[in-house]
């Protein structure tokens, strides 16, 4: 009598890494930028956040959301798991898709060293899908506030931000720009400016590039423009200013 024997097909393991980098390539392509809130002024604050929970999104997350919202034209910044929106009364609409997101899991092992028993904790990177509140029949929607464009309307909220920083900014001239030597931000006066979202986008994206002087980050800016270190350091400055105007609820425009 023969024995049946099982073949084990192995399975190459998921690249999230990866999967990320492809989907912000594919954007990038078409045309969207992934660190631009795309909400238009009816919503009142730029960052996704989990409708059930209350919390907003971080991280890689919080682009990866931006950027599936943008491409599937979304109106909301709210999202669900399936699970949820089931809880709650609602239900996925047929045939949409939902949107892959990560979050770090901490696995932990005990391990004997020297005759000891330790507990070594290692982080496993895992994926979840969410749907926008689009995507979702049968919840209604909160109303949304009315986010102003074109009014030079300073915020107190933000202006005291400015000032917890500790940074020196000055208001004088016609250009923006973070001078390390003095340790001081530059930019032109206020009434230069169409709108205080332009405004306040500007005065992020130099701050986020004071963050990086040799007394705090210490990053790496470049020594032309041009140049590898020049670029990232303005990418950076770039998503700094994105996830700031987003985390105040202002909407503006990065370059």
């Amino acid at each position: 009598m023969t024995k049946s024997t099982k073949k084990t097909v192995s399975k190459t393991p998921r690249d999230f890494h990866q999967e990320v980098t492809n989907q912000i390539i594919e954007a990038l392509e078409a045309g969207v930028k992934p660190w631009a809130c795309p909400w238009d002024v009816t919503q009142s604050d730029g960052l996704p956040y989990n409708f059930s929970t209350g919390n907003t999104y971080s991280g890689m997350n919080v682009m990866l959301l931006w950027m599936s919202a943008q491409m599937n034209q979304f109106s909301s910044n709210q999202w669900l798991t399936f699970k949820q929106a089931l809880d709650l009364g609602g239900n996925v609409i047929k045939g949409e898709k939902g949107t892959h997101i990560t979050f770090y899991k901490s696995l932990e092992k005990e391990k004997t060293v020297n005759g000891k028993e330790k507990i070594e904790t290692i982080p496993m990177l895992k994926t979840f899908v969410v749907f926008n509140l689009d995507q979702i029949e049968g919840i209604t929607k909160p109303e949304s506030k009315t986010v102003l464009r074109g009014e030079l309307d300073l915020r107190e909220d933000v202006e005291d931000f400015f000032k917890a920083t500790g940074a020196t900014i000055n208001y004088v001239g016609q250009k923006a720009f973070f001078r390390p030597s003095t340790d001081e931000i530059v930019i032109p006066e206020r009434e230069r400016f169409e709108s205080t979202a332009n405004l306040y986008a500007t005065v992020l994206h130099e701050l986020t590039h004071w963050t990086g002087h040799k007394s705090r980050l210490n990053r790496t800016k470049g020594s032309k423009f041009g140049d590898k270190d020049y670029a990232f350091e303005e990418l950076v400055a770039e998503l700094g200013s994105a996830f700031l105007m987003a985390d105040f609820g202002i909407v503006g425009e990065v370059q």
